[in-house]
């Protein structure tokens, strides 16, 4: 491959160093301060009370807690009613394991759905950086900010269309000449690598002469690596910079909505925009997306009111300062040899400790911004997907002990590895209640408390989805957005049955991943499928015969020996006997087809697009090629 030698004007190394010593010296006493200061009544931000904030974590533990006590109590009735056995005691140490993210997702929907339509100002309370921006716009910021898109292996013109289109709707607010584009790829294939180039010289014209391709030909340390590299060779450049996915894409308003909110708040050290799928012709993408859509609303309201200052990170389409993320939030290399040992997959999570650690909020946008991400086009790249996240997320168990993290963020590190552990914990109570069937053991259980138990464990864990139906209903114009009540409530049942099948198909892979975990088995880092395709027999049977086997046989078991509890076990067994079929017509064209001409789960973007959506397709004309690409050289 062809490196050029880099053109644009670079700050001398002396001069880099002894800005970075400056910069790092005022922000470890400003970090010092804050830190000293920690009896103060606001948050670093001044954004909100201490106190306030504490009473409200307060509140949602207690919440929690009383409800998990009541449904353990419950179970434990339902379960003791003959005694207690071995299998008894697997069901409840699995349900104590399961249930409270399950609980911790109902009541931030319920208190998202109190903000959205009962509380006064309750935008106001969960978000106070949105308070007063909207209202009166502030001046943006000093310093130039970078957006930065990253690839691997992923087709270069499809991700270079949105990141032409996120800078063109910058230009198109007059303060394009802001910002400035970097392309950092760590491809591995040689000809997707001259497809990035070539394509690149051709978005050069849109994306401005300063922009630079840049690629490792070594992706050490992944995706967190790859940024690592950035901030190192360019960071000091910039104060502020935008993390874009090859799926990515951002309107200029939103981006300069969200400088403006930086620019108010100088102890905002992360901003993370509230990223929703852009319309899909896969169907598993399509029905998957319209849940997301509403079901993310209340909730992320709900998480915003108690979170606060510890807000989610989730990688992309956010905005962070340079200096204090350059310097505080380095990521080490994890001793040791195996899966969980080297550099972290999943990054963003521990980033925003770090930022957090360093005396800077981060902060969620909990509404509707335009800005938008790809969603998976088939289970098999659904579950490739989750397996990564699985992955990196079991790395962070020696962050639990981090020095000077903040409480809220500790619970946030042990929370994202538990919400994993949650699926073995209901693979085993499945197997447990099995087994209860084969030993005989279900005589002595009330059937009006199982019911009722099903029943309400069913609610608990739909409810963030019924909160988003719910605030549909009745937020004036929204079910008109998707195509009206009738057509939404349509797409509100599809959708909820595409989620009974699918959650125990996931349960199921994540369970053997973790166990293949234990004997050194481990995901790497690659492209993702972002276009819709059709899956093949072959790759459905090869990435789903465990699912549907170890249905077969628990299905034989319950027809077996407990025919009386099928009605009950249907939505498990059918999702697990049916995985390959369900593959295969979720990805199918045909599928697509019809859901995309009938407008089954359709979002608003579907009948209103914005015009960032409209004119992304296209942006990258082909023909001619243009100039050599800028390339930084390594």
């Amino acid at each position: 491959m062809k490196h050029d030698r880099l053109t644009e004007v670079i700050t001398p190394p002396t001069a880099k160093v002894n800005a970075r010593a400056g910069a790092s010296e005022a922000l470890q006493q400003s970090a010092t301060t804050a830190g000293s200061r920690s009896g103060d009544a606001l948050t670093p931000a001044g954004l909100q009370s201490r106190a306030g904030l504490a009473w409200r974590r307060a509140l949602v533990v207690g919440l929690n807690l009383a409800t998990l006590a009541a449904l353990t109590a419950l179970i434990a009735q339902l379960l003791g009613a003959g005694g207690w056995t071995a299998a008894d005691l697997a069901i409840l140490a699995a349900f104590l394991i399961g249930a409270p993210w399950t609980v911790m997702g109902f009541w931030n929907a319920v208190i998202g759905l109190w903000l959205l339509h009962a509380a006064r100002d309750g935008l106001a309370q969960a978000a106070p950086h949105l308070a007063s921006r909207d209202a009166q716009p502030g001046p943006l910021p000093e310093g130039r900010t970078a957006l930065l898109m990253f690839l691997r292996n992923e087709d270069p013109e499809r991700a270079l269309a949105r990141l032409v289109e996120t800078k063109a709707s910058l230009d198109a607010t007059g303060e394009g000449h802001r910002f400035d584009v970097f392309v950092l790829s760590d491809s591995s294939d040689p000809q997707i690598l001259r497809e990035e180039e070539a394509v690149f010289a051709r978005a050069r014209a849109f994306l401005g002469l300063s922009a630079v391709y840049r690629h490792r030909p070594v992706n050490t340390g992944w995706k967190a690596g790859n940024l690592r590299d950035w901030i190192e060779r360019w960071g000091d450049g910039y104060s502020f910079f935008l993390p874009l996915d090859s799926d990515s894409l951002m309107s200029g308003g939103a981006i300069l909505r969200m400088l403006r909110i930086m620019a108010a708040y100088p102890r905002l050290g992360i901003l993370q925009s509230l990223v929703v799928g852009t319309p899909a012709s896969s169907g598993f993408a399509r029905i998957f997306q319209f849940g997301m859509r509403h079901g993310m609303r209340s909730f992320t309201m709900g998480a915003a009111w108690w979170h606060g200052d510890c807000g989610p990170y989730w990688g992309h389409n956010a905005l962070l300062r340079v200096a204090p993320f350059r310097d505080q939030c380095k990521l080490p290399v994890l001793p040791g040899r195996g899966p969980l040992a080297g550099h972290i997959l999943s990054h963003d999570q521990l980033e925003a400790a770090l930022m957090r650690r360093a005396g800077y909020e981060v902060r969620v946008l909990p509404v509707e911004g335009e800005s938008w991400e790809d969603n998976p086009v088939t289970l098999l790249d659904f579950t490739r997907r989750d397996l990564r996240w699985c992955q990196g997320n079991m790395q962070y168990w020696r962050f639990l002990i981090e020095p000077g993290l903040r409480p809220m963020s500790r619970f946030q590190v042990f929370a994202a590895i538990m919400m994993y552990l949650a699926a073995p914990a209901w693979m085993l109570m499945t197997l447990a209640a099995g087994w209860k069937m084969v030993a005989g053991e279900v005589q002595d259980i009330s059937f009006v408390l199982g019911v009722s138990m099903f029943f309400i464990m069913f609610a608990v864990s739909l409810f963030p989805k019924i909160a988003g139906w719910i605030d549909i209903a009745l937020t004036p114009g929204a079910a008109r957005a998707y195509g009206g009540r009738l057509r939404f409530a349509i797409g509100a049942v599809t959708e909820t049955l595409f989620s009974l099948l699918l959650a125990p198909v996931v349960a199921f892979r994540v369970t053997v991943f973790l166990v293949g975990l234990v004997f050194g088995k481990k995901m790497g880092w690659n492209g993702q499928q972002r276009d819709a395709y059709a899956l093949s027999w072959p790759e459905a049977v090869r990435g789903l015969w465990p699912q549907t086997l170890f249905g077969v046989v628990l299905a034989l078991g319950v027809v077996w020996y407990a025919p009386g509890a099928l009605p009950w076990a249907m939505p498990v067994l059918v999702g697990l006997t049916a995985a390959i079929p369900f593959a295969l017509l979720t990805a199918s064209a045909g599928f697509g087809r019809v859901t995309s001409r009938l407008r089954l789960c359709a979002v608003p973007d579907d009948f209103a697009p914005h015009p960032s959506l409209r004119a992304m397709e296209g942006r990258l004309p082909t023909g001619t090629l243009g100039e050599a690409p800028q390339v930084a050289a390594e």
